[in-house]
């Protein structure tokens, strides 16, 4: 019996699944499961192993491919949207143990390790428009716009050649490996990832949320977040509204209401149970 999660990733789709994937796979680790994070491409799973501390990946083109590598009995944490209701059925007769991330694990699970509450900012401002631009997005609200004052955090999956064409419009051009540096670091955070909002948030962060034409977002935990959001058809747009918003930022209503201790629990125990049967 082995412990799988699967995180849909990729240079159209980002790392955010990646990234809350690895949160829990350190947490099976903890409990000495040994888990396996399933990515769809090989670049996310070396970015865990080298970036959160992830022991074991390995790449899954898509979620229906998971049989081929998994066995009857196994179990499996997915944050996907790619299963249909038919899938879903199939895989819960498959698996011992089946959870969704945001069904069963919340959205909101981060790397504590990682992102705890700072006494004090060292970056004022900061620009993360995500992972992933496959269209270039980035590139074409920033075109007729003049510099701004706010560094950008470059993305995992941005094309090679497009610093040269972002640079002109920023403070700064921040390395992707400085993503969890700087995310823990910036007291103001624009960003078109939900997901790095909820790191910053931990972290003691104000992040703003950028909605980005070619994203889909949790509308429920924005409102209950209290999250600000923005958007914007320039760069000068945007952040004049984001400069606006963190004037008077409004208090966001942030709680640890979750307990995933007791689905890690359930798991190890499992594991632990297997063992001692076929040893």
């Amino acid at each position: 019996m082995k412990v799988y999660l699967y995180a849909k990733s990729g240079h159209a789709i980002g790392l955010d699944a990646t990234r809350r994937c690895s949160a829990v796979a350190k947490l099976l680790q903890e409990k000495n499961c040994d888990p396996i994070l399933c990515t769809c491409d090989f670049r996310a799973g070396a970015y865990a192993k080298e970036e959160l501390g992830i022991k074991k990946y390995v790449s899954v083109d898509v979620l229906s491919n998971l049989p081929n590598i998994m066995e009857r009995g196994d179990i499996l944490i997915y944050d996907t949207d790619e299963a249909s209701e038919f899938m879903e059925t199939n895989m819960k007769e498959f698996c011992t143990l089946l959870y969704k991330i945001p069904d069963d694990i919340p959205s909101i699970i981060i790397d504590k390790e990682f992102y705890k509450k700072q006494k004090k900012h060292s970056i004022e401002k900061m620009f993360f428009f995500g992972d992933d631009d496959y269209n270039n997005n980035l590139l074409n609200i920033c075109k007729e716009s003049k510099q701004t004052n706010i560094p950008l955090l470059w993305g995992h999956y941005f094309f090679l050649g497009n610093e040269k064409e972002l640079t002109p419009y920023f403070s700064e051009i921040l390395e992707e490996e400085e993503y969890v540096h700087s995310i823990q670091n910036v007291k103001y955070l624009l960003s078109g990832s939900l997901n790095a909002c909820i790191e910053s948030i931990e972290c003691g962060g104000k992040p703003v949320l950028l909605r980005r034409d070619d994203k889909e977002y949790d509308e429920s935990l924005i409102k209950e977040l209290h999250l600000p959001s923005i958007k914007g058809s320039n760069l000068n747009e945007i952040i004049e509204k984001f400069d606006s918003i963190i004037k008077n930022y409004p208090k966001i209503n942030y709680t640890h209401d979750y307990d995933i201790d007791s689905i890690i629990n359930s798991i190890s125990v499992r594991i632990e149970t297997y063992r001692k049967l076929t040893f």
